[in-house]
């Protein structure tokens, strides 16, 4: 499959779909925003005036959208993939979203004989960009296998986790992992720069040892320098931690420290750090202790 079709050119998803160009796929796209598509028609795409005509012209159809609305809208609504796609063309949706909308779309897109994975992605911007995404796969296994190249283009970790939806359950476990961790991790900090440690020495010291982990290495040097520009916005994984409660509410699955973290992101969104990175969670304890993670070597 070489025609591949991308809708959804955000932070994400414009690297994403420069990856599929470097590997040789052609490749058509659309964005809303008609100005995201610049870079990537730059780089050798074809663009496409709707999310329909992306789908007449592709085998494939890669979604990364903010939310279930989105996916919903451009896949279900007027002049949407499903008017313009041919019976056994695949839709990706590589966006993280609600998994009961997932499996909802992906019903009504069988009964047009039209098949679907859910693939969310984690790994962020820079992940995006070196093609090193961790990719979680929902859907029928012959499905996967026709489209595990395409996968690989862009992540570098692929793997299948189960039925339609349960990619986007993979990605719920995974934001759960990640929020928490960032949020030890400040908590952590903003004790110990309080009494005086100086943050970086505190980081080599335990960065060996059991509180060693991918979010301490890529989240601590970011708070230490202030470097809060979004690979993840504060925005986005609150969007994610509320699809994990309405998913966990459903199932009848108490989840109190998710909960807790849920609430400090939308106290960081009240004061205006929603569209930084998530490590901007760190400034949500420094405030309270009246400190800071700064790095004073």
């Amino acid at each position: 499959m070489k025609d591949i079709g991308f809708i959804g050119l955000g932070i994400m998803g414009k690297p994403m779909a420069k990856n599929l160009l470097r590997a040789g796929y052609r490749l058509v796209v659309y964005n809303r925003t008609a100005s995201k598509m610049e870079e990537v028609v730059a780089a050798g795409a074809q663009p496409a005036q709707s999310n329909r005509e992306v789908a007449e012209k592709s085998e494939v159809i890669i979604t990364m959208l903010p939310n279930s609305p989105e996916v919903k809208e451009v896949v279900l609504g007027p002049n949407g993939v499903l008017e313009g796609a041919r019976p056994g063309s695949i839709i990706i949706d590589m966006s993280s979203i609600a998994p009961l909308v997932t499996m909802e779309i992906a019903k009504i897109a069988q009964a047009k004989g039209v098949r679907m994975l859910d693939a969310p992605v984690s790994g962020g911007e820079p992940a995006a960009i070196q093609g090193t995404l961790s990719i979680m796969v929902g859907g029928p296994e012959e499905d996967f296998q026709a489209c595990y190249d395409i996968l690989r283009a862009m992540g570098s970790s692929v793997v299948r986790v189960g039925p339609i939806g349960f990619g986007n359950l993979a990605k719920l476990a995974n934001q759960i992992i990640v929020a928490i961790n960032i949020a030890a991790m400040a908590e952590a900090f903003t004790l110990a720069c309080k009494a005086g440690l100086e943050p970086a020495v505190l980081y080599e010291a335990i960065k060996g040892g059991l509180a060693g982990s991918k979010v301490l290495d890529a989240k601590a040097p970011l708070v230490m320098n202030r470097k809060f520009d979004p690979g993840f916005r504060i925005n986005l994984h609150i969007k994610d931690l509320t699809n994990v409660l309405e998913t966990s509410h459903q199932l009848g699955v108490p989840m109190p420290l998710t909960s807790s973290v849920l609430e400090m992101m939308h106290a960081m969104k009240v004061d205006g750090h929603g569209d930084e990175d998530h490590g901007a969670l760190a400034k949500f304890y420094e405030k309270l202790a009246q400190t800071e993670i700064k790095t004073r070597q």
